[in-house]
């Protein structure tokens, strides 16, 4: 529901914390709805979270930017600072915070160049680092149905570029597991069948076969798979290792299958 970056400036004294998320109200969200969504339910849960000061930044081309200076204390007793500018466009709300441990305000120089130049552009196509940064959020979370379109659909951005071949390859890898994981094998395996058909000599594309062999209790097939991997193992990706399949989850409830364990066994590391 939510995605967010961090980061500061060069000498380390400013901070920013930057959140785009989707609100669950009904109706079109204006900034102030995103700004007190966002910071009543704070000051509840810090009582020393103070307002010193609110104002609006007005722009002819964007949304208007609803901006709070604050103070706060931490866990350590220690006060912050705040400057945090919302800004809304249908259901989705910008939540942008400049904080440090020394006072800041809305006037210094670098802070109003950052809030002039904030934009909340709802037509905005997402490039593929964009989608796969988002699926891979979406992976780590464990939400593999999700994250798997979303991994096929930012390899439509990468096209047919030679020099985007291993960053194909992983996204390949990365969408067919996630679809292996959440039970549609039939999806896993086209992937991975339609880029062995481009890519034959990629390991790995093998390896996940496997993986899905061994889910539909294929083991004769999977035998195969992980032999045509374990071919093919010079060739993955610098700094990249086929992972060992005695020791994979896929495999692990076939050891008592001595004639297949003792080939997963056999393969070469």
């Amino acid at each position: 529901m939510e995605i967010g970056i961090r980061g500061r400036d060069t000498d380390g004294r400013l901070h920013f914390l930057g959140f785009l998320f989707v609100v669950s109200e009904r109706g079109t969200l204006t900034s102030a709805k995103c700004r007190d969504g966002a910071l009543e339910p704070e000051k509840k849960e810090n009582q020393t979270l103070k307002v010193l000061s609110t104002s609006q930044l007005r722009r002819q081309d964007n949304a208007p930017i609803e901006l709070v200076t604050y103070t706060a204390q931490g866990a350590g007793h220690s006060t912050s600072y705040m400057v945090r500018g919302f800004v809304a466009t249908g259901d989705l709300c910008g939540d942008l915070e400049i904080y440090s441990n020394t006072p800041v305000t809305p006037d210094e120089p670098s802070i109003k160049k950052v809030f002039e130049s904030y934009r909340l552009d709802p037509n905005y196509v997402p490039q593929f680092r964009d989608l796969f940064l988002y699926a891979q959020i979406l992976y780590r979370d464990r939400r593999y149905k999700e994250a798997a379109p979303i991994f096929e659909g930012s390899l439509a951005k990468l096209g047919d570029d030679k020099d985007h071949a291993n960053l194909r390859r992983v996204t390949i890898d990365q969408a067919g597991m996630a679809y292996g994981i959440s039970g549609d094998t039939n999806k896993a395996r086209a992937l991975f069948d339609a880029a062995i058909a481009q890519d034959p000599d990629y390991p790995l594309y093998y390896y996940n076969l496997a993986c899905a062999d061994a889910q539909e209790k294929k083991l004769a097939d999977a035998r195969v798979h992980l032999q045509q991997a374990f071919q093919r193992k010079a060739n993955v990706i610098p700094g990249e290792a086929l992972p060992d399949p005695a020791k994979d989850d896929s495999f692990l409830p076939y050891r008592n299958n001595e004639d297949f364990w003792r080939f997963v066994q056999s393969l070469e590391k």
